[in-house]
């Protein structure tokens, strides 16, 4: 039986990459009854002009204006315009390359598993040799602390991954996207769909290719950017905070203070050197793996993700109320 599927799209200036994303998604959904909306957050490139001629190309493409501009203030507006009689909503980013049956891939795995919500693995790949080695990195336990969805193999039913199809019921139920979330609100609305009793199935065989940052100043914003995101997270869900979370800004607090009382107690300086010398060896056997000098810049870029991860975790309790999510009787 087909499916009425609602396949969003955020975008903010994304010209060069929005019609091979939305020609790819458009191909593999021709079984279902699919629409895709394009919810463009202010773009001031071609973004637009190009998702227009699209339309006028491709049946069922639309353009949504989003002037929040915000990723989940536009899904939320997709589905609020777009999603009244559709079963399925697919989530999907202009930066990632995407299977050519991935649409398909997505929705027989929603039926087989009898899930809430798809999640799948991303594999970091690059262009410059910084880029190739933040990628590279990305994927390690140094990089992400063994994070499934980051580079996992495994499938299975977990508390969090990248989004990609859920049940438009399962998103409606849980209450949408936060919109007050400019970052980790993939996360924090997991956390929602949890507790309602939502299954969150990761299924490694459908996997995306997906571009890091290729500079160290944007990716130090990326990061800190994460890090404050999920300090609100953890806060309105106390319970989603995961170890390798909380290892990030408790070992830069004590390289931080090891330094800061190293003239007192030289001993100190020796957790800064083991946390370097890791580091290194980690980039060493990247540079080896990959067969690459660009891996030794994996030092420089997993010392930028963890510090900038941790300072945006430490600015967010500092500068962002956040008060304890509860379930209401709205919602169950």
């Amino acid at each position: 039986m087909s499916r009425k599927v609602l396949i969003v799209v955020p975008v903010l200036n994304e010209a060069p990459h929005i019609e091979t994303v939305v020609r790819n998604l458009a191909s593999d959904s021709v079984h279902e009854d699919r629409t895709i909306v394009v919810a463009d957050g202010g773009s001031t490139d071609d973004t637009a002009d190009i998702v227009r001629q699209l339309a006028e190309e491709v049946a069922g493409v639309h353009l949504l204006r989003n002037p929040q501009r915000l990723q989940s203030a536009g899904v939320n507006l997709a589905v609020q315009v777009y999603g009244a009689a559709a079963q399925v909503l697919v989530r999907c980013d202009a930066h990632c390359r995407y299977p050519t049956d991935y649409i398909s891939r997505l929705l027989k795995t929603l039926d087989e598993r009898q899930a809430d919500s798809v999640v799948v693995p991303m594999d970091s790949r690059g262009d410059g040799c910084l880029q190739k080695a933040v990628a590279w990195v990305s994927d390690t336990k140094v990089g992400s602390g063994g994070s499934a969805h980051r580079g996992g193999k495994k499938s299975g039913f977990v508390d969090h991954g990248h989004h990609a199809a859920m049940t438009i019921d399962a998103f409606r139920r849980a209450g949408g996207y936060d919109e007050t979330f400019t970052h980790n609100e993939d996360a924090e609305f997991d956390c929602r769909l949890r507790a309602i009793g939502g299954r969150i199935f990761l299924d490694s065989d459908i996997r995306l290719s997906y571009r890091p940052r290729s500079g160290f100043l944007s990716l130090a914003r990326q990061y800190f950017n994460y890090g404050r995101g999920r300090s609100r997270t953890v806060r309105r869900h106390p319970g989603s905070l995961r170890l390798r979370q909380f290892l990030v800004p408790t070992h830069v607090a004590l390289m931080f203070c090891a330094i800061v009382l190293s003239p007192f107690a030289p001993v100190l300086l020796t957790l800064p050197m083991v946390y370097l010398a890791i580091l290194g060896l980690t980039a060493v056997t990247i540079a080896q793996k990959h067969r690459s000098i660009c891996g030794l810049l994996a030092l420089p870029a997993a010392v930028v993700m963890h510090f900038a991860w941790a300072l945006g975790f430490f600015w967010g309790i500092l500068s962002i109320r956040q008060t304890t999510w509860q379930m209401t009787p709205s919602v169950s």
